[in-house]
């Protein structure tokens, strides 16, 4: 019976990784679309610029439960939505965006009328915040509970009860 119960939990631990990780392909928490953000984005897609994010998440099984986790610390962040205070490092990250999406071009003749990018004035307005300032950061979910997980799981523990079901019938038939 204990083997039973490893052996269900194995298999949702399995399907449900797999589909947390589809998230990032979905580009949405199963059916719930992650909203853009206000940057646009010119490497990767949303949410898989570098697909670290992605690659950190792990899960592990106990005798009776399994976890998922990340060992990045904006991972849960992103995954239930907060606050974060602007630090004097993230405004000269800020300001290293500004030039790099202005062109890296702040000198010369006329330069100084030229029209910023969308992008270029974003990244301005963050750089421009005071050190201190709080910036919301939307959730974006890629795991936890949805209505889709509780039907993945039914679904295993169903199949599995059918194995058993055979097993036990092939037992009792010889």
């Amino acid at each position: 019976m204990v083997d039973f119960i490893k052996n269900i939990l194995s298999d949702i631990r399995v399907d449900l990784t797999d589909e947390f990780d589809r998230n990032f392909e979905r580009k949405a928490f199963f059916d719930k679309p992650w909203e853009n953000t206000k940057i646009p984005n010119r490497r990767g897609s949303l949410m898989m610029r570098t697909g670290k994010l992605r690659r950190s998440v792990r899960s592990k099984q106990t005798n009776n439960e399994i976890t998922w986790s990340s060992s990045l610390p904006y991972a849960s962040l992103q995954n239930e939505g907060g606050e974060i205070i602007v630090t004097e490092k993230m405004k000269r990250f800020f300001w290293a965006m500004f030039y790099k999406a202005n062109g890296a071009v702040t000198s010369g003749k006329g330069e100084r009328n030229k029209k910023l990018t969308a992008e270029a004035v974003t990244w301005k307005a963050l750089a421009l915040q005071k050190v201190g300032a709080k910036m919301k950061v939307k959730q974006r979910q890629f795991i936890g509970d949805h209505p889709q997980v509780r039907q993945r799981i039914e679904h295993v523990v169903n199949l599995n009860m059918k194995e058993l079901e055979k097993t036990i019938f092939n037992k009792l038939k010889r």
